[in-house]
Parts: C-alpha cells; sequence; structure tokens
C-alpha cells in the first residue's frame, strides 16, 4: 500500500468518520430498512478508503455525503421497487452523480476482505458489537439488548472499533508497502546480477 494510501486512511478518521453520525441520521429518514444504512456507510467508507490521495478534497461532510449518495443512486438503480420518498431525499443533496468503474468495485472488494480479516482481529466485545451493528444490521437498542450492555456501550464500541480498524489498515498497508519497497529492490539487484 502507498503512503498516499495510508494518509487516506489516516484522513478518513481524522475528517470523515466525525459526520457519520449526521450521514446516519439522513439515512434513517431516507431509507426503510436500517440495515440498508449500515450497507451504504460501509461501501461508502471503502470507496473513500480506495482513493489514492484526498488533497483535491476541500470539504470532507460535503464529500462524504456526496460519496454515501453515489452509493444510494447505484442501489436505486439496481432496485426494481425504489419509494419516491427516498429518490427525493437523495435529490435533496444536489450533487453530481459519479458511477463507479469496475476497476474501483474490484478495489472495494478487496478492501472489504482485509477489513474483515481486522475485524477478526479485534477485541472481543468490540467484534461482537461491530459484527452486530454492522454486518448484522441489528439496531443500537438491538445490539445492547443482545449483549446486555446500555446502548452508550454499543456506540462507544463502534467508535472503537472503526479507529482499530482504520488503524489495522494503515498497519496493513505499511507492512504491504514495505513488503513492495522489498520485492522491487530485490528485482533491481537481480537485474544487476544479470
Amino acid at each position: 500500500m502507498s503512503t498516499g494510501r495510508l494518509s487516506t486512511i489516516s484522513w478518513i478518521g481524522r475528517h470523515v468518520l466525525p459526520y457519520e453520525k449526521e450521514v446516519r441520521a439522513w439515512l434513517r429518514r431516507a431509507l426503510r430498512v436500517p440495515g440498508d444504512t449500515d450497507d451504504v456507510l460501509q461501501e461508502a467508507y471503502c470507496r473513500m478508503s480506495a482513493l489514492q490521495d484526498v488533497a483535491h478534497i476541500d470539504n470532507p461532510r460535503a464529500y462524504f455525503f456526496r460519496v454515501v449518495r453515489n452509493v444510494l443512486l447505484e442501489q436505486i438503480r439496481r432496485a426494481r421497487v425504489v419509494r419516491i420518498d427516498t429518490i427525493a431525499q437523495v435529490d435533496s443533496l444536489d450533487v453530481l452523480d459519479e458511477a463507479a468503474s469496475p476497476e474501483r468495485v474490484v478495489a472495494g472488494q478487496s478492501e472489504l476482505a482485509r477489513v474483515e480479516r481486522i475485524i477478526a482481529s479485534l477485541p472481543s466485545r468490540c467484534r461482537w458489537v461491530i459484527e452486530l451493528r454492522k454486518i448484522h444490521g441489528l439496531s443500537q437498542r438491538e445490539a445492547a439488548e443482545a449483549l446486555g450492555v446500555r446502548e452508550a456501550v454499543i456506540e462507544r464500541e463502534v467508535a472503537r472499533g472503526i479507529r482499530l480498524i482504520l488503524k489495522g489498515m494503515l498497519e496493513d498497508g505499511a507492512t504491504e508497502a514495505k513488503a513492495a519497497g522489498a520485492r522491487g529492490h530485490e528485482r533491481t539487484r537481480d537485474s544487476e546480477k544479470g
């Protein structure tokens, strides 16, 4: 993973993650199925983490909303039946439509596999909360009831889990970059010998 990728993931944690609550509230109004909210956010985070550079983003909040809107538009295009008020909510954001290229889809799938490995390495309670909320689509209240804890604990563990996932992606990326550098150095030595 390049240094640009590492800084992108770190940037997401600092500049985008604080707006998740606001985006989540908007999604709850736009969507009827709570699990869809988590799916949309997860896809948005995957897309943003696939960016090579974030220097062009002047307004992280607006960019986050735009990525979420694009994910929703793709879902709407694929859906057979769409609530009319969902379309109205999406249109109210008034940002440009950007369709994902096949390369971005593949990159997102690769990032998702990495995130799944990192989730598996989280501390037990944190992993359970992330799995209940982000994978199984339980509401904060349902997750709290399932684990026998207060909703504040769920909220705290989700934030902790996302921070640890972003940190894991940074560390994983640094390891990949180091390995790629070593492979490149090895090839250079081999070509000098030959």
